[in-house]
């Protein structure tokens, strides 16, 4: 058997299906190696050569389709020499950084898998860059379309003739990463909806019990505060859910003018409250394409946002600004800011502030009634238009958050995947 029909033989396996080749390389491989390998005989030396050019187009052909594939692919032959490393293989071995580590774990199963074993292990690498690689190695043997014996699988591929070997490694590191994500929510809005609930709960045995009518109202206040943060998670949570995988969006041309005041309105009478004025500096006439209920809802989580870390009697201002030609964003690029005189954000918090949940002072937000998902919304808008949010901030002086969005012209991506959020201060 030559070698050409071996690396045939594994590359059509490969090519036709990878998820095939997880489920039994060993008998997909030896039967395609088999069938290009023992064609009926030439009948001269022209149809010979003929068919070996015929064979040497399909190798190329299968080469380029595997060199396209996401996972790392090695051949070797029985006396372990490579035959074939497709292109991902090819830059992990040539690799300096830690992928390197992947690529000793492929030359550590290779004598395993020349030996007849089918083994597998898991490769999680601490970075730079951070991830995690599923590395199999399967022997293959090339049996005869005619054997009928030829129904094995890699399982047994000790007992005969090993012909060879395949290495396929799987990069895992963004499903490990939504994984993480997953669980770390789930644990997460665990926490943000036992505490009020036990509070509740706890509230409610000691009135029972209690026969002063003053303590009474006191708990009872404290019970509808209580619930009133439990509502507000949960609206919070069914907005983020529902702006992530954009149920109901409906893009339209929505005056920028307009989208202020309809933001400033929704907070109601929380900022003169707190003695602090919002000053406009918005131009007329701006016009912005969108769905104009995430809109509001993105500015108005980044003015109560304001609202909140701001010293009372303060200043917010909300301004926005269209990018002209020749600067660093494209023209009439939409940027609308946020700017308040608060406590600011530490520059240890920056990259952490958009995770749901996350808080950069838990007691303040417990104070103020915040969710932790604030920003988290505000970066699913920006993505669901295409554009991004942005955050300048130093401790003790303030912050500025820009929702940056594209120009009218330009379309709007599909909702993201919801596998990352953002979060409040």
């Amino acid at each position: 058997m030559t070698g050409v029909a071996v690396l045939l033989g594994v590359l059509l396996v490969v090519a036709v299906g990878a998820a095939w080749y997880w489920r039994g390389v060993a008998t997909a491989a030896g039967a395609a190696a088999a069938a290009v390998a023992e064609a009926p005989p030439p009948g001269d030396a022209e149809s010979a050569g003929s068919d070996g050019e015929r064979d040497d187009l399909l190798a190329e052909r299968l080469r380029a389709v595997v060199d396209h594939l996401q996972w790392a692919v090695v051949i070797w032959d029985a006396e372990g020499q490579e035959i074939y490393r497709n292109r991902v293989a090819r830059a992990m071995f040539e690799a300096r950084d830690s992928q390197v580590l992947v690529a000793a774990a492929i030359e550590e199963l290779r004598a395993d898998a020349l030996a007849g074993r089918s083994v597998r292990r898991e490769v999680d690498v601490f970075g730079p860059p951070v991830g995690s690689f599923l590395v199999v190695a399967r022997p293959f043997r090339v049996r005869s379309l005619d054997d009928p014996g030829a129904a094995g699988s890699a399982g047994d591929a000790g007992a005969a003739q090993v012909d060879g070997a395949v290495a396929m490694v799987e990069d895992r590191t963004l499903q490990r990463r939504i994984e993480t994500v997953r669980r770390d929510f789930v644990a997460n809005i665990s926490h943000e909806l036992k505490t009020p609930i036990g509070a509740v709960g706890l509230l409610a045995e000691t009135v029972i019990d209690e026969p002063d009518p003053a303590v009474v109202e006191r708990l009872a206040t404290r019970m509808i505060a209580e619930t009133d943060r439990l509502g507000r998670t949960v609206d919070d949570l069914l907005e983020l859910s529902s702006i992530e995988f954009g149920d109901d969006a409906e893009f339209e041309d929505v005056e920028l003018a307009a989208l202020v005041a309809e933001a400033e309105d929704r907070l109601g009478s929380a900022p003169a409250q707190a003695g602090i004025e919002i000053r406009r500096d918005v131009p007329t006439g701006v016009v912005i394409h969108g769905d104009r209920r995430q809109l509001v809802s993105a500015l108005a989580n980044l003015v109560d946002n304001a609202v909140k870390y701001s010293a009372d009697g303060s200043e917010i201002t909300v301004g926005a600004t269209v990018a002209g030609a020749g600067e660093d964003d494209p023209e009439g690029t939409v940027l609308l800011s946020v700017a308040d005189a608060g406590i600011g954000v530490p520059r240890r918090d920056l990259d952490r502030i958009f995770e749901r949940f996350y808080r950069v002072d838990r007691a303040r937000s417990r104070r103020t009634g915040g969710t932790g998902l604030g920003l988290a919304i505000v970066r699913h808008v920006a993505a669901n238009h295409g554009g991004d949010v942005r955050v300048e901030s130093t401790e003790g002086v303030g912050s500025v958050f820009t929702l940056v969005l594209p120009p009218r012209h330009s379309a709007p991506p599909g909702p993201p995947d919801g596998s990352d959020g953002g979060d409040e201060r």
